[in-house]
């Protein structure tokens, strides 16, 4: 996986890499939680993309972050980046991107073929998506390889647990010892909120930027990264999440979540305060044994209240969350969001980890906390609606 995550990366030009990280730290770095008591406003609607943007002809009436969540798919299905279905102008001007050229004109042809193909031969279900084809190549392969027919077998990663391993120990068990490896729940309950600092460092970055964090167990959470373009600030009020960062650095600067992403928002918030995990999600069983980093881990998955699967890798030997998978749908399909947690450290009687790093289809970024503060005033409006960045 790294192998691969570092080969698209090395198609993309920094100023491509440094704007997939901020929009990474927009909408897949988003941590968030569940109900703020009353405290949160009316629900927002989602911008969708033929508001946003300009020449939208295929990709019609979805939230603008689910149109993303699509490029970055063809993106990881082609191996290739965005100027390659977009002109080379555009890749210094967001205006650009809605220029026709032949490569655009072929990816709307290919994604009413794949809706007709699971039409007429799968009931419409998504069988067939870009990546069964592509698989990191702009061209489908039509010849079988030898190499890879006889060589050492690719390591395949499950994508669901469709039942219950007899072998695995039941979900409850595993989500009990994650509690207790975290501290107990008596401590657990004591911890209502905390204010950290750290850093944000993307993939293939050298430098690190300042990071805050604020989160209250009521159920909001603002993450703020200080980058040389200007602030970009994740925000969930218990309800509503927004983001917002210079026009720099993404094409719609204040975009409100929905979907998928707010159902991820509220997981990763439960994660913060755990008390409530096993009412974050349902259908709960476990898988068999898999190996991270050369350590046994026992998957766990539930299912949000969007119905996406979430599995969640915990080390067999200290309980503790070493993985989270969750995936946000997309006309073409489902891309996935990896949190690998590490460096857990005690604070107010709670094992918190003090590092997290995010990968998504184009890209990685690392937070490292430096200093965490517990059970601190938090002044509501740093959950409120972020003011729209200027022009």
């Amino acid at each position: 996986m790294q192998a691969r995550t570092a080969n698209l990366w090395g198609r993309r030009s920094p100023f491509f890499a440094w704007r997939c990280r901020s929009w990474l730290i927009a909408v897949m770095g988003l941590a968030a939680a569940a109900a703020a008591n009353g405290q949160a406003g009316p629900e927002q609607k989602p911008l969708l993309s033929e508001q946003a943007f300009k020449n939208v002809k295929v990709l019609r009436g979805i939230p603008v972050s689910e149109f993303m969540a699509t490029m970055g798919f063809f993106s990881a299905s082609l191996g290739e980046n965005c100027t390659h279905c977009h002109v080379e102008e555009s890749g210094g001007d967001w205006a650009k991107y809605a220029d026709d050229n032949a490569n655009k004109e072929t990816a709307r042809r290919m994604i009413g073929m794949m809706a007709a193909i699971n039409k007429s031969y799968f009931n419409g279900r998504r069988v067939l998506t870009c990546y069964s084809c592509h698989r990191g190549l702009d061209r489908p392969k039509v010849i079988p390889n030898l190499v890879e027919l006889y060589g050492p077998p690719l390591s395949q990663e499950v994508e669901e647990i469709t039942a219950q391993d007899p072998k695995a120990p039941p979900a409850d068990q595993m989500l009990d010892k994650f509690i207790q490896a975290l501290g107990g729940a008596q401590k657990l309950a004591s911890l209502t909120s905390f204010v950290a600092k750290g850093t944000s460092q993307g993939y293939g970055d050298t430098d690190k930027y300042p990071a805050e964090l604020f989160a209250k167990a009521t159920g909001q959470r603002t993450l703020v990264v200080h980058t040389p373009n200007g602030e970009s600030t994740t925000t969930y009020d218990g309800r509503n999440g927004w983001t917002a960062a210079p026009a720099t650095d993404r094409p719609v600067p204040l975009l409100a979540l929905g979907g998928d992403e707010l159902d991820g928002a509220k997981l990763d918030a439960d994660l913060c305060f755990p008390t409530r995990l096993k009412q974050a999600l349902t259908e709960w069983r476990s898988g068999p044994t898999e190996t991270i980093d050369n350590r046994a881990v026992q998957v766990v998955q539930g299912r949000t209240a969007g119905h996406r699967p979430v599995r969640l890798f915990f080390d067999k030997n200290s309980g503790l969350l070493v993985r989270l998978v969750r995936y946000t749908d997309s006309p073409v399909g489902l891309s996935p969001a990896q949190i690998d947690y590490a460096d857990y450290r005690e604070v107010a009687g709670v094992k918190m980890p003090f590092r997290w790093t995010v990968t998504w289809l184009d890209g990685r970024s690392t937070i490292e906390l430096t200093d965490v503060q517990p059970n601190v005033s938090i002044d509501t409006a740093k959950f409120a609606k972020p003011a729209a960045p200027a022009k």
